[in-house]
C-alpha cells in the first residue's frame, strides 16, 4: 500500500490553523490545552488505526487474535473514544460531553501511563469555551479542521522522525511567542535547551531530572543527546495543565517510563526515596526567575534540610531551586545545569553568602552570559551555572556569550556556531580572548565572591589610534572648502538681490 508522506511543515501549519477557532475569545494560555490534547487524540487514533491494519493483514481478519494483539500495544483505544468516532458526532448538542467521555475511557485503558492527564481539560467548559451554541460551533471547527486537513499521523506516514514530538515544541513555541509571558512560563527556546544539554553531556544509564519541567521539552533534549534509550527521566511541574502536557509530550516522544510529578518543588518535593530526596546524575532546569513567596516561611524547617547554606530572601527564590538542585545530585559525579537571572551572580546579602558557600566548597564550575532577548516574556539576559560534584580543580570558567547571536525582530537566536563556540569552550576549559577567563578562587575571593561576567572577561575593545597629522590636514582642507562654499553662496544671494 502507498502511503502519502506528511511533512513536518505541513502539520505544523495544520495545527497553528487550527488554533484559529479559539483566537480572540479564549486566553492562549488556556486554547494551547484543546488544541494539544486534540492533537494527542488524532495521533493515537492515527497508531491505533495503523496498528488495527497491520494485524488485520497478519491474521487475516481473525478478529479474536487481532484484539488480543492490540491489548498489548502501547496505548490502547477504548470504543467511541478515537478521532473518527468524534469526527462523526461533531454536530451533536452535548459534543463537549462526547469528548469528555472519549477523554476519561483513554485515561481509563491506560491507567499505567495516563492517569490524571486529562483532569484538568473539560471540553464541556461554558466559562473557557463559551454557552452551548457558541461552544459546539468552536468544537466542531476544531474537529473539521483536523480532519479536513487529512492529516495522517500514522508512522507509515511520518517514518521514524519525531514528527508529533517536534510539532509538540513548534506549538509551545508559538504560543509563547503569542502569549508572551504566559506562555515562557512553560517553555525553554529550543536552542537553549540544545546548549545545556550539549554542555551536561548526559551518558547511558544516567538519572536525569528537571524540577522545575514545564512541557518537559528542556528533559527530553538532555536526553537526545544519548544514542540510545538507557536512561530515566523525571520531572515535577506546579501547573496542573503544564504537567499534563509534560506527561503526553513524554509519551509522544515513546519515553514510556518518565516519571513526572505534580507538585510545588519546593514546597512539596515528590521525587522521594523513603524520607529521602531522590539523587540524579544530571539535574537541569529553567526555573522561574526570581520567584516571589516562594516558601521563605517553612523553608527554615524544611526536612530535606536543602537550605543548609542559608535561607534565599523572602521574594527572591533563585537560589531555593539552585539549592535543591544541587543537593539532590549523586555525590562525587552528579552535575548541575540550571538557567538563572543575572542577579543571582552578584545580588548581595543571603545571597552573597549561599553564593561565597558554593564556591567555598568547589561545586561552582562555570558560568556562561547568554544574549538578551532570548526568553519568551523577557527582554533580560539571563546566565548559566553549572555546578559539578566531580570537579578537578578550583578555578571557575567564565563564558561571555552575550554578543554572538542571531538578532530577530521580537526574539534573538542562538545559532549553531554560538552554540559550538559556547561548547568548545567549556568542553576544552579553554581560556578566549575577550570570550572566556579561567578564574581562580583567590581571584573571587578578592572580588567578593561577586560572579558578575564583566570582572572577570575583559571584552573591551581598543579604538584605534587616531592618525593626528592626517586629521589635522582632513580639517583644515573641509575649512578651506566651506569658505569657498559661503563664497559661492554669496555670489547667488547677491544675483538675486538678497
Amino acid at each position: 500500500m502507498t502511503t502519502n508522506k506528511t511533512s513536518q511543515d505541513e502539520i505544523n501549519t495544520i495545527a497553528w490553523k487550527a488554533c484559529d477557532t479559539f483566537r480572540g475569545t479564549v486566553d492562549p494560555a488556556e486554547y494551547k490545552n484543546y488544541i494539544l490534547v486534540f492533537l494527542f487524540i488524532k495521533y493515537l487514533s492515527d497508531l491505533w488505526k495503523d496498528k488495527t491494519e497491520e494485524y488485520n493483514q497478519k491474521y487475516k481478519g481473525d478478529k479474536d487474535r487481532i484484539k488480543r494483539a492490540l491489548e498489548r500495544e502501547r496505548f490502547v483505544l477504548p470504543n467511541k473514544s478515537d478521532f473518527d468516532f468524534l469526527y462523526e458526532k461533531r454536530n451533536e448538542a452535548n459534543i463537549g460531553e462526547i469528548i469528555n467521555k472519549a477523554l476519561d475511557a483513554i485515561e481509563e485503558a491506560n491507567k499505567a501511563k495516563l492517569e490524571g492527564v486529562f483532569r484538568n481539560i473539560d471540553f464541556n467548559s461554558e466559562s473557557n469555551l463559551g454557552q452551548t451554541k457558541d461552544r459546539n460551533r468552536r468544537l466542531k471547527n476544531l474537529i473539521e479542521d483536523f480532519a479536513n486537513s487529512k492529516m495522517d499521523l500514522r508512522p507509515s506516514s511520518i517514518g521514524n522522525q519525531d514528527i508529533i514530538g517536534n510539532t509538540y515544541e513548534y506549538l509551545i513555541a508559538r504560543f509563547a511567542s503569542d502569549s508572551g509571558k504566559k506562555g515562557g512560563e512553560f517553555y525553554t527556546p529550543s536552542e537553549v535547551s540544545t546548549l545545556l544539554a550539549m554542555l551536561l553531556q548526559p551518558k547511558p544509564g544516567m538519572r536525569i531530572c528537571d524540577p522545575a519541567c514545564g512541557s518537559g521539552s528542556l528533559l527530553i533534549k538532555v536526553a537526545n543527546q544519548i544514542k540510545s534509550n538507557d536512561y530515566t527521566l523525571y520531572g515535577q511541574e506546579s501547573n496542573g495543565s503544564t504537567w499534563a502536557l509534560s506527561k503526553m509530550n513524554m509519551l509522544l516522544h515513546s519515553i514510556d517510563n518518565a516519571r513526572i510529578e505534580w507538585a510545588d518543588t519546593i514546597n512539596n518535593p515528590r521525587l522521594v526515596e523513603g524520607d529521602k530526596l531522590m539523587k540524579f546524575d544530571i539535574v537541569v532546569a529553567n526555573p522561574p526567575f526570581s520567584l516571589d513567596k516562594w516558601g521563605h516561611e517553612t523553608a527554615g524547617h524544611d526536612k530535606y534540610n536543602r537550605h543548609w547554606r542559608g535561607l534565599p530572601p523572602k521574594s527572591t527564590g533563585d537560589y531555593a531551586f539552585i539549592a535543591h538542585m544541587v543537593e539532590t545530585t549523586v555525590q562525587n559525579t552528579g552535575k548541575v545545569g540550571v538557567i538563572v537571572p543575572h542577579g543571582v551572580l552578584f545580588r548581595s546579602g543571603a545571597e552573597g553568602k549561599i553564593r561565597q558557600q558554593f564556591i567555598e566548597e568547589n561545586l561552582l564550575e562555570t558560568v556562561i552570559g547568554l544574549p538578551s532577548k532570548l526568553f519568551y516574556g523577557t527582554s533580560i539576559p539571563a546566565a548559566i551555572l553549572i555546578f559539578n560534584r566531580g570537579k578537578k580543580t578550583k578555578d571557575v570558567l567564565f563564558i561571555d556569550a552575550s554578543k554572538e547571536y542571531q538578532e530577530g525582530k521580537n526574539q534573538n537566536k542562538l545559532r549553531a556556531d554560538d552554540l559550538k563556540k559556547v561548547v568548545d569552550a567549556y568542553k576544552g576549559f579553554k581560556e578566549i580572548a575577550k570570550y572566556s577567563h579561567i578564574a581562580t578562587f583567590e581571584e573571587m575571593e578578592d572580588n567578593g565572591f561577586n560572579l558578575n561576567i564583566p570582572r572577570y572577561v575583559d571584552t573591551f575593545e581598543e579604538e584605534e589610534a587616531i592618525d593626528i597629522a592626517k586629521e589635522q590636514a582632513e580639517i583644515e582642507k573641509l575649512e578651506k572648502r566651506l569658505v569657498d562654499v559661503r563664497k559661492e553662496m554669496a555670489g547667488y544671494l547677491k544675483e538675486l538681490g538678497l
